[in-house]
C-alpha cells in the first residue's frame, strides 16, 4: 500500500442543536448561540438535570422513507442526514470505484432510545411484544451500515466507539484509511441521540450533568462556577478524499486533515489522568504529523466540557504540548458551551468548528464564560467570538475509558 497520501474534506454536513445543517450549525457557533433549554423529549419532574440541548425541527421524511424511519434509531436518522447533506456537498458520488469508498462513523451509545422503548415493552406486556427490528436498531454500528447501503459504499463500514472520542477517531482512522491507501475518499463523522430518561438520570447520578436550570449558567467551560456538562445530540458527517483525486475532479475543498494523535490515559473508567499526560502526548503527536512550526497561529477547539476535572486537566495538557508560552498564544474555545455535550458526535461537529474557523477566519466563543478560574488561566475566546487567520486548527477529544484523540487541519 502506498504511504502518506494527502487527505483533505470536501463536504460537510450537520443535523445540531443550532441548526441542521452544517452552514447554519456554524453561524450559531460564531454568533454565540445558546442551543440549550429544558428537556421536551420526556419529563424531567422527578431528575436532577432538566436542560439539554436537543435537536429542533428536524424531518426525517427529508432523508428516509416512512418504512426507513420506522426502522431505524434516532441516531441512525442523525447520521443519515448529515452523511446525506456531506456527500451531496462533496459531489464525489461515482467518481469513486465501490470497492475504494469506505465508511467510519462514530457513536458513544448507538440506540439506547430504541433499548428503552423496547424494554419498556418487554417489562410491561412480555417478550412476545419485543420488536424484531430491536437489534437492528439499537447496535452501535447500523448508522455505518446504513450510509454504506444508502451510497453503495463496500469498502470498509465500521464504527469508532470510544465515548466522547468517537467522533474525533472515527475521523482519525478515516483519515489513515486513505493516507496508507485503503480507500480513496470515507464518509466520516459521528452521531449521539441519548436525551432519554435512562443515560439523563445514569450520568446526573454519577454527577456529571449540571443541574442548573438556568441554560446561561449551565454549560461552563473553563469557568469558575462550572458544575458538570449539559447532554446533547445530532450528528456531523465530513467527506474525506485523497487530495490528487479531490483535485483532479475540481473539488472544493475545506481543508486539510494533517494529523492525527490518539493515546489511552490507562489510568480510571470515568476520571482522566491527574497530570494530563495522555491528552497531551495525542496534541503532540498530531502537531508533529501537521508540521507544526513556531510561526504558527494556533487555534484549539477544547474538549471543554465544563467539569470541574475535565478544564483544569485540559489546560495543563495543553500547556503541556505547545509550552507555557505558546498555550497563552493560543486560540482556545469550546463550542460545547453552545452545542452541549454531542457524546459521540462531539468530535465531528468540533471538526466542523475547527475547518470554518480556518476557512473564515473567526474563532468562535466559550459563551457564558463570566468568572475566571486560576487553574484555567488560557485564552478561551470568552464570550464573543474573535478575528484571527489561524494556520493550524486543533480538536481534542477526550472519552470516558481514558481515550484521548486530537486531529489538525490545515487550510490548502
Amino acid at each position: 500500500m502506498s504511504e502518506n497520501r494527502r487527505v483533505v474534506v470536501t463536504g460537510i454536513g450537520a443535523v445540531t442543536p443550532l441548526g441542521n445543517n452544517a452552514a447554519d450549525t456554524w453561524n450559531g457557533m460564531k454568533t454565540g448561540t445558546n442551543g440549550i433549554a429544558p428537556i421536551t423529549h420526556f419529563n424531567t419532574e422527578k431528575f436532577k438535570a432538566r436542560l439539554a440541548a436537543e435537536v429542533r425541527g428536524f424531518d426525517p421524511k427529508e432523508y428516509l422513507d416512512v418504512n426507513d424511519i420506522l426502522r431505524t434509531d434516532r441516531y441512525a436518522q442523525f447520521a443519515v442526514a448529515a452523511a446525506q447533506q456531506a456527500v451531496e456537498e462533496s459531489g464525489v458520488k461515482g467518481t469513486v470505484a465501490p470497492e475504494r469508498f469506505a465508511v467510519m462513523f462514530g457513536t458513544g451509545i448507538g440506540g439506547i432510545g430504541t433499548f428503552e422503548t423496547e424494554h419498556a415493552k418487554l417489562m410491561e406486556k412480555g417478550p412476545r411484544r419485543v420488536s424484531p427490528l430491536l437489534i437492528p436498531m439499537m447496535i452501535g454500528n447500523m448508522a455505518a451500515g446504513l450510509i454504506a447501503i444508502r451510497h453503495d459504499c463496500r469498502g470498509c463500514a465500521m464504527p469508532a466507539v470510544t465515548a466522547c472520542a468517537s467522533g474525533s477517531n472515527a475521523i482519525g482512522e478515516a483519515m489513515r484509511l486513505i493516507r496508507h491507501g485503503y480507500a480513496d475518499a470515507v464518509i466520516t463523522g459521528g452521531a449521539e441521540a441519548a436525551i432519554v430518561p435512562s443515560a439523563v438520570a445514569g450520568f446526573a447520578n454519577m454527577l456529571a450533568l449540571s443541574t442548573s436550570e438556568n441554560p446561561d449558567e449551565a454549560s461552563l467551560p473553563f469557568d469558575k462556577r462550572r458544575g458538570g456538562f449539559v447532554i446533547g445530540e445530532g450528528a456531523a458527517s465530513l467527506v474525506l478524499e485523497e487530495y490528487e483525486h479531490a483535485k483532479e475532479r475540481g473539488a472544493a475543498i475545506y481543508g486539510e486533515v494533517c494529523g492525527y494523535g490518539v493515546t489511552c490515559d490507562a489510568y480510571h473508567i470515568t476520571a482522566p489522568r491527574p497530570d494530563g499526560r495522555g491528552g497531551a502526548q495525542a496534541m503532540t503527536d498530531a502537531m508533529k504529523e501537521a508540521g507544526y512550526r513556531e510561526q504558527d497561529i494556533v487555534y484549539i477547539n477544547a474538549h471543554g466540557t465544563g467539569t470541574p476535572m475535565n478544564d483544569m486537566i485540559e489546560t495543563a495538557a495543553i500547556k503541556k504540548a505547545l509550552g507555557e508560552d505558546r498555550a497563552k498564544k493560543a486560540y482556545i474555545s469550546s463550542t460545547k458551551s453552545m452545542t452541549g455535550h454531542m457524546l459521540g458526535a462531539a468530535g465531528a461537529v468540533e471538526a466542523l468548528a475547527c475547518l470554518f474557523a480556518l476557512n473564515d477566519g473567526i474563532i468562535p466563543p466559550t459563551i457564558n464564560l463570566k468568572e475566571r478560574d486560576e487553574n484555567c488561566d488560557l485564552n478561551y475566546t470568552p464570550n464573543t467570538a474573535a478575528a484571527a487567520k489561524i494556520t493550524l486548527a486543533l480538536s481534542n477529544s477526550l472519552g470516558f475509558g481514558g481515550h484521548n484523540v486530537c486531529l489538525a487541519f490545515r487550510k490548502v
